[in-house]
C-alpha cells in the first residue's frame, strides 16, 4: 500500500478552495495511472475478464468509499469500472480524493 492509500480522509471545510497549481501536480504525480480532468476531477478505467469481476470490484470500492465518507461516481459496464471523484463541497479536487483513488489502486493490485 501506498502512503497516500494509507492516510485517511478528513472532511473538507466548507469554504475551502480546491486543490490547484503546484499542490494538485504533486498529488497528482503519485497516481500515474489516473487522469486529471479541467484540474476538477479524477478519472480511471479499470478493465475486468468478465462483469461478474467488474461487480465485484465496484462493490469492494464502494466498501473503501463507505468506510472514508468519501463517494465517488462509480460506472459499472461488462468488463470494465471507470471511478470518477472530486469533492462536490470544494467544486473540484481536494486531498480526500486522492486518498480515495491511492485507496482504489490497492484493491485492483
Amino acid at each position: 500500500m501506498t502512503p497516500l492509500a494509507r492516510r485517511t480522509c478528513t472532511p473538507h471545510s466548507q469554504g475551502a478552495p480546491p486543490l490547484s497549481g503546484q499542490a494538485l501536480r504533486e498529488l497528482a504525480v503519485q497516481l500515474p495511472q489516473w487522469t486529471v480532468l479541467d484540474e476538477s476531477r479524477l478519472q480511471r478505467e479499470f478493465r475486468f475478464p468478465d462483469f461478474a469481476a467488474a461487480l465485484a470490484f465496484t462493490n469492494a470500492v464502494a466498501a473503501v468509499a463507505e468506510q472514508q465518507n468519501h463517494h465517488p461516481d462509480i460506472h459499472l459496464a461488462w468488463g470494465r469500472v471507470r471511478v470518477e471523484l472530486w469533492t462536490h463541497s470544494a467544486g473540484g479536487l481536494t486531498e480526500a480524493d486522492f486518498i480515495v483513488a491511492a485507496r482504489i489502486d490497492a484493491l485492483a493490485r
